[in-house]
């Protein structure tokens, strides 16, 4: 599917005399999602090595940045860009209404606990640090709803 953009004539005169400009602009969702996919999957991969590394704080994030990505790659496949959002719930929605497969991942909501608070000094309970907050198991249970939405997006977009 092609969409055609004409640049509009200016009334200056510098402008006046430049030729009119037509670009074809190919809408390239499969293009579109690899490049999210791609870095989801990295993400995720940053996030199991910073559990390793016992970087908690960090694998957290890196596990709902994984999550974020992989849904929105999905959403770039179905023609659903351009979304203002880094809310895991937000976007499960409309996978949600794209592929009822989705609602068995409500649970992964619990992403979005962790997109500001374990990057953030003084965010947390009694003026915490990132590192001193988060633990083992809060960043395997991310890296695991994490891996959930790669899988499902992994296995949607066949």
């Amino acid at each position: 599917r092609f969409k055609t953009w004409v640049a509009p004539a200016s009334r200056s005169v510098a402008n006046r005399f430049k030729p009119v400009c037509a670009f074809f602009l190919v809408d390239n969702n499969r293009a579109e999602f690899g490049r999210w996919f791609s870095q989801a999957e990295r993400d995720l991969k940053a996030a199991r090595s910073s559990l390793k590394g016992s970087y908690f704080e960090w694998s957290c994030f890196q596990s709902q940045q994984a999550a974020e990505k992989a849904l929105k790659a999905f959403l770039s496949l179905k023609g659903r860009r351009g979304l203002l959002t880094h809310s895991v719930f937000a976007l499960l929605n409309e996978c949600i209404a794209v592929d009822k497969r989705f609602g068995e991942l409500r649970d992964c909501k619990e992403l979005d606990q962790y997109y500001v608070p374990t990057r953030y000094p003084g965010v947390l309970p009694d003026g915490a640090a990132p590192f001193e907050f988060y633990r083992l198991e809060e960043a395997e249970r991310c890296a695991s709803f994490a891996a959930r939405i790669l899988a499902r997006v992994r296995e949607s977009a066949k």
